[in-house]
């Protein structure tokens, strides 16, 4: 027996829902720390994707170039996309878990048989980096994304099966059942394209590539669709009245900030972790090496991996300065819309390459061709990683009075230094790339400046903006002064002075 619907204006409030039985609640509880685990374990295996990349094996005599061209290329498009599609797995786990509040312990087991399939997507990734013309490594991925889907689905009925597991607010709705069909909707949407990638992968692979990318911008295309659609010939009525009646609960809505937020640091925690792992693994010298070579000396034979280390402080100073960006612009949204979600996505993808972008500088310290190039793809990465958060920047401001506090809108007080804060990586790796292009002699040394002046310009940038808002203030002060006089010197001329 349904409950009643949410109470209209004028009307009486409804009767609370039925009371839960005790051993409904005896075996159920809060799903704030199964959604903690899920989110830090998606996050990492959307970041660990970026490993096959980092660690491809590149002759010292071939040139970094060619590489990229003719194996890194691939590698970098398809770990673009398979970390894409991870996140569109994780934003199906939040539309999932808005609807279901509680976990009993069968929730739990299907949500942990939902992660191990979601830990095997790496391997997956790598035989499909590996092999691109190969079909078994697509068929797995889109086989185990198919899987996943399918487990989520089971935690749909299941819920829905047990209402007291539900949100409060889907309980007294008389729309259940659309709410279900909903939610299985969100969810199926992506593995129904991943099936029919991996059908596809066995006769037509460009094919299989095409219906992946469509896991990722599916749903954007179509909501573009229907704003123009509703702009020229306008929404119908009983679309809309349906819609306000069962839609007051916010599965339309953008993704919750809070999981935004936790996700993102997820992935930069790990991209961190990822960095010294590499230095762990490749920068311990041999100790009978030390013996025979150095006579003993760990400290002189730790001197050779000089550059290594050089290269790994640089790449967490400017994993943590990303971080401390996204930090500071987060903490000024107040709610993020689908666009602002999908530049995050895109941002994150980018910040999932750092620990490329080490491997590339450590690796070619010595070949000044190559580093060259090695260092174009770290700015390239940063470039990248940094504009992608000035978008969201931008994008907010559009919708200033929805998405950002008052401090950071027009004319508010953090409003110009936020700008700098958001500016200030894409202008710098910006301008490295094409000086390193320019003098390529010096390539070196505009990197190394670069790593060693953004730290503290982050550090003086409140006083730099101040500085630059007092000159801003000065000069259009004398001008504005200019102005004045002028206008004054027009009005005590006379007449034939004024014509003449």
């Amino acid at each position: 027996m349904s409950a009643p619907r949410p109470q209209a204006e004028g009307e009486a409030a409804p009767a609370p829902g039925p009371p839960r039985h005790s051993g409904e609640l005896g075996s159920t509880q809060a799903s704030h720390r199964l959604l903690a685990y899920s989110d830090a374990l998606l996050s990492i295996i959307a970041t660990v994707m970026i490993l096959p990349v980092a660690h491809t094996k590149i002759h010292p005599d071939q040139k970094l170039g060619e590489s990229v061209q003719q194996l890194l290329l691939t590698k970098i498009a398809v770990y673009l996309m398979t970390f894409l599609i991870v996140t569109v797995a994780w934003a199906a786990h939040v539309r999932l878990f808005q609807v279901i509040e509680l976990i009993d312990d069968v929730l739990a087991l299907l949500n942990l048989a939902c992660m191990m399939l979601i830990t095997f997507l790496p391997y997956t990734f790598s035989l499909m980096a590996s092999f691109p013309g190969v079909p078994f490594g697509i068929f797995l991925f889109s086989t185990c994304a198919v899987v996943i889907g399918l487990v989520q689905a089971v935690i749909v009925a299941y819920g829905f099966y047990h209402p007291y597991l539900l949100n409060n607010q889907i309980q007294v709705s008389e729309n259940q059942v659309f709410y279900k069909h909903h939610i299985l909707q969100i969810i199926l949407r992506g593995p129904v394209l991943c099936f029919l990638a991996a059908i596809f992968s066995f006769f037509f692979i460009p094919m299989s590539y095409v219906l992946l990318g469509l896991v990722i911008f599916l749903p954007h295309i179509t909501r573009l669709i229907i704003w123009c659609k509703n702009k020229t010939v306008g929404p119908k009525e009983d679309e809309e009245s349906h819609r306000l009646e069962a839609f007051t609960f916010y599965l339309n809505e953008p993704l919750s900030k809070e999981r935004v937020e936790a996700f993102s640091d997820g992935v930069y925690a790990i991209v961190a972790t990822l960095l010294i792992l590499d230095i762990c693994e490749d920068n311990v010298p041999d100790s009978k090496e030390v013996k025979d070579k150095f006579h003993g000396r760990l400290i002189e034979a730790l001197s050779e991996y000089g550059p290594n280390f050089l290269a790994y402080f640089a790449s967490f100073v400017t994993t943590g300065l990303l971080w401390f960006v996204h930090h500071s612009l987060f903490l000024y949204i107040t709610k993020t819309s689908r666009f602002m979600g999908l530049l995050n996505t895109f941002s994150l993808a980018f910040i999932g390459g750092l620990p490329l972008a080490y491997q590339l500088t450590s690796e070619f310290a010595e070949k000044s061709h190559n580093e060259i190039e090695a260092i174009q793809v770290s700015c390239v990465i940063t470039f990248f990683a940094s504009i992608f958060q000035f978008a969201i920047w931008i994008t907010a401001l559009f919708h200033e009075r929805e998405t950002l506090h008052p401090l950071a809108r027009y004319g508010g007080k953090e409003h110009a230094f936020m700008f700098a804060k958001l500016a200030l990586y894409p202008c710098v790796s910006l301008g490295a790339f094409f000086l390193t292009c320019l003098l390529s002699k010096f390539s070196t040394a505009i990197f190394h400046i670069m790593q060693i002046v953004v730290p503290f310009a982050f550090l003086a940038l409140r006083i730099l903006v101040r500085i630059s808002l007092a000159i801003m203030k000065s000069m259009l002060s004398l001008s504005r002064r200019k102005n004045v006089v002028l206008d004054e010197e027009e009005t005590c001329l006379s007449p034939a002075e004024t014509l003449s």
